[in-house]
């Protein structure tokens, strides 16, 4: 297992002219399985605390979370579950989903994780598109009852020959089987595991149709763990505050694989977001890493007791799922929080290829997404002859490298479509300067063509956030009979602030942004739609915005 040296990484390898770049060939990869890079990461570690689940009161040292892998592994080899069977988790941020996640690894089970969010037609769905054998649920959450939902759809889903429901009966049941497999029967089905086999399922969030299920590798998400937690320079000393979703990369990669690559310790604030919540558990855990897309870290610093709140512990972090507001950035900075580090990335990519660096200038760390990380490469390129851009030109980000997904769960139609030659197509627009840094600057298709200009939302929404009144501010096309498309924003104003009306918005923006830029339509909201990794849905927005206005026709279908 490699411990991090504390120095800064090797720098990627930039073309001299085109957009196009390598990262680093240090530290090397880990070739191995997960489970063998968890029982390492025990023998170095095991004394120290691995994991805190504030709402359940559990604190486990790195000796006692193998155990409870352990204990549930040989339980599921028990059951018959064989490698490459998929076994799928329902459930909010909770220790069980951690142990659920190395166990599954441990015997090359492929987890297939579930949203949350997810209703009784889209768990049918995944149950049935992944031939889901095995489930772990959680009893309720929030709204939902889980256990009720299954019940429901399993006479539609003949693959499923168990349910074990957290927490309760089914589960103890199955632990209780635990027993029937020794210790070198385990040893024996993970020494016949390869890093390269398939190990987890994550269906990316389609605004289109079913969504597609990211099929990825031990050696995707745990070298993407692994290299993230070397960029946020963690060693066994780091505690991680996690209040992102287990279900999504960021949780379970860049959170849970970070931590065990690193004998960190993994913290889990609550089982789903609360800004309250993740604030004590990062004081009063003395966190030293604080995760969060931007729209976490805006809820926690908009609360009246934010103040109250001793951050000082906290020394890095990521913020990524969505571009993060420079004024945003510059409170994290004041708050000491100076080495936060950005990330980007996509499910398909397991997730993060590009990451700013903790020493990185300020203008680099609010303008750009980073460098791509080691054994990466990354280009911008022109969306339709598919050539790389010059520098400082906008185009489609590709990703390759040991980071792209096996592909789609059962759909080789479409991993062909996104998958050239080995080179992710991200669907995102870059760009990227002659030093190899990347901004995104949106959403191919949130695009808006004004009047034949080309408009990116990313630039008007960072303007906005400058305003003193404005807490945060989404902006999308809408269809228009002159021009076929206009611009509308969605805004989010501070607490006692006086709403802002069109006529306010554009007195703001006029001299300062071009008039093709500012918004003609303004909509005050206490919220926006959002889909439960806290992106911000445009899709819906748009839908709205076209409704309460009136508005025909479909435009180009930006948003």
């Amino acid at each position: 297992m490699a411990m991090h040296s504390g120095s800064h990484p090797m720098t990627s390898t930039v073309h001299p002219t085109l957009s196009h770049a390598a990262g680093p060939s240090e530290p090397p990869l880990l070739e191995q399985t997960i489970g063998a890079s968890l029982d390492a990461t025990i023998a170095a570690h095991g004394d120290r605390e691995a994991l805190v689940d504030r709402a359940q009161g559990l604190r486990w040292t790195y000796a006692v979370f193998g155990a409870e892998v352990d204990r549930l592994a040989k339980a599921l080899v028990a059951t018959g579950l064989v490698k490459g069977d998929r076994v799928g988790i329902w459930a909010p941020n909770c220790a069980e989903w951690t142990v659920v996640q190395f166990a599954t690894a441990k015997v090359g089970l492929i987890l297939v994780n579930i949203n949350p969010a997810y209703r009784s037609h889209e768990l049918r769905y995944v149950l049935g598109q992944a031939g889901i054998r095995g489930l772990f649920s959680a009893q309720t959450f929030k709204a939902s009852d889980y256990v009720s939902m299954i019940e429901e759809v399993r006479g539609d889903c003949p693959d499923l020959e168990h349910v074990w429901v957290i927490g309760q009966e089914s589960w103890s049941e199955l632990v209780a089987h635990a027993g029937e497999v020794s210790d070198e029967r385990l040893q024996l089905v993970g020494s016949e595991l390869s890093p390269s086999d398939a190990i987890n399922i994550q269906y990316t969030s389609g605004t289109t149709g079913f969504p597609k299920g990211a099929t990825l590798s031990h050696r995707n998400i745990l070298n993407n763990g692994y290299l993230v937690g070397e960029t946020c320079r963690y060693t066994e000393e780091d505690r991680i505050c996690i209040p992102v979703p287990f279900y999504h990369c960021f949780g379970m990669v860049m959170g849970n694989l970070a931590a065990t690559t690193h004998g960190a310790c993994m913290v889990i604030p609550a089982p789903g977001f609360d800004p309250r919540l993740t604030l004590e558990a990062t004081a009063e855990e003395r966190c030293t890493s604080l995760y969060g897309v931007p729209t976490m870290f805006i809820a926690e610093w908009a609360l009246p007791t934010f103040a109250d709140h001793d951050l000082s512990s906290v020394r890095t972090g990521i913020m990524a799922g969505s571009p993060c507001p420079a004024e945003l950035m510059k409170k994290l900075i004041a708050a000491g929080i100076d080495e936060m580090t950005i990330a980007y990335g996509m499910t398909e990519t397991s997730p993060v290829s590009t990451q700013t660096h903790t020493d990185d200038d300020f203008d680099k760390k609010v303008g750009t997404v980073g460098q791509v990380t080691p054994h990466l490469e990354v280009k911008v390129v022109d969306p339709v002859t598919l050539e790389a851009l010059p520098h400082g030109e906008p185009g489609e980000l590709w990703t390759a490298g040991y980071s792209v997904m096996l592909g789609y769960w059962g759909q080789d139609d479409r991993t062909a479509e996104a998958i050239v030659d080995g080179w992710m197509r991200t669907g995102d627009l870059a760009v990227m300067d002659d030093a190899g840094f990347l901004q995104i600057t949106g959403r191919i298709k949130d695009m808006v063509i004004r009047g034949g200009e080309n408009i990116y939302p990313r630039e008007i929404e960072e303007f906005l956030h400058t305003h003193p009144d404005i807490l945060d501010a989404q902006v999308i096309g809408v269809p228009d009979e002159k021009y076929g498309e206009e611009l509308a924003v969605w805004i989010r104003m501070r607490e006692g602030a006086e709403p802002l009306t069109a006529e306010g918005v554009r007195e703001f923006a006029t001299g300062r942004l071009a008039h093709y830029k500012i918004p003609r339509h303004v909509r005050i909201v206490d919220e926006f739609p959002m889909t439960v990794t806290g992106k911000v849905r445009k899709v819906e927005m748009r839908e709205i915005t076209v409704t309460e206005l009136g508005l025909g026709g479909s435009g180009s279908g930006s948003a």
